[in-house]
């Protein structure tokens, strides 16, 4: 028999814990191992117990569950529980696992759970495309970020990662492919220039000639320009009308 998946809660409301205890009782598939009040609690949890999954409150006393997911290394899924709902949700659909709103519903949370069933079985099945407005919920590295996609300046690829590149100068490595950012990104604000690399084109600055029928690509608070062949350049110049 397959092994229960382990779970902590994070909620600063102790009945909203046991609430959510009491109706995950009902699925086999999952074990609650810990609970926590606050976020310097969950992060002791959290490297303790090592949790398969965290069942997360968003705003809590002091610090959010923003807030623990930026401290500690978390490599497990998230699931988002929250009683307001002003917060971006399709947001966190992009990449969080999901969001409940509370009082949580016994049937949202077993779609919940078939969904962390399905991510622990499969691969991540695609997804829509992102909107250059949008907030990406990202694993860069081991720390999860929330990050804008209109802030990425370039995507270029670093072996089985992809190494982000942020307007603030930010870096950050993610487990996805060049072939899942070309598809995720909105085309109309990204372009690839070569086969290892992806630019903003709003933070275009300039292009120039350079030799073999090459070119050089400037971009805004970038020092170091990007070669872009003459093939890629067509697809730039036709996108940039």
């Amino acid at each position: 028999m397959k092994r229960p998946l382990s779970a902590l809660i994070v909620d600063d409301e102790r009945l909203a814990r046991k609430d959510l205890i009491s109706l995950l009782k009902a699925h086999d598939q999952v074990a609650v191992v810990g609970e926590a009040d606050d976020v310097p609690s969950a992060v002791r949890a959290i490297e303790k117990l090592n949790p398969d999954v965290i069942f997360l409150d968003i705003q809590m006393p002091g610090d959010s569950g923003f807030d623990l997911l930026e401290r500690v290394d978390v490599e497990a899924r998230i699931i988002f529980v929250t009683a307001y709902d002003e917060y971006a949700i399709r947001a966190f659909e992009v990449n969080a696992l999901d969001y409940l709103l509370k009082p949580v519903h016994p049937d949202r949370l077993a779609k919940a759970l078939e969904r962390l069933e399905l991510q622990e079985q499969e691969p991540p099945a695609r997804t829509r495309q992102l909107d250059f407005d949008d907030r990406l919920f990202l694993l860069l590295g081991r720390h999860f970020k929330f990050l804008k996609v209109n802030s990425i300046l370039t995507v270029t690829a670093a072996g089985d990662y992809s190494e982000v590149l942020t307007s603030d100068g930010t870096k950050g490595l993610a487990l996805k492919s060049m072939k899942e950012w070309e598809a995720r990104l909105p085309p109309q604000h990204f372009v690839r220039i070569h086969r290892s690399t992806i630019i903003n084109m709003e933070a275009i600055d300039r292009v120039e000639e350079w030799f073999n029928y090459s070119f050089q690509v400037f971009l805004k608070g970038v020092k170091e320009p990007y070669v872009i062949s003459r093939r890629y350049a067509t697809r730039l110049k036709d996108k940039l009308g």
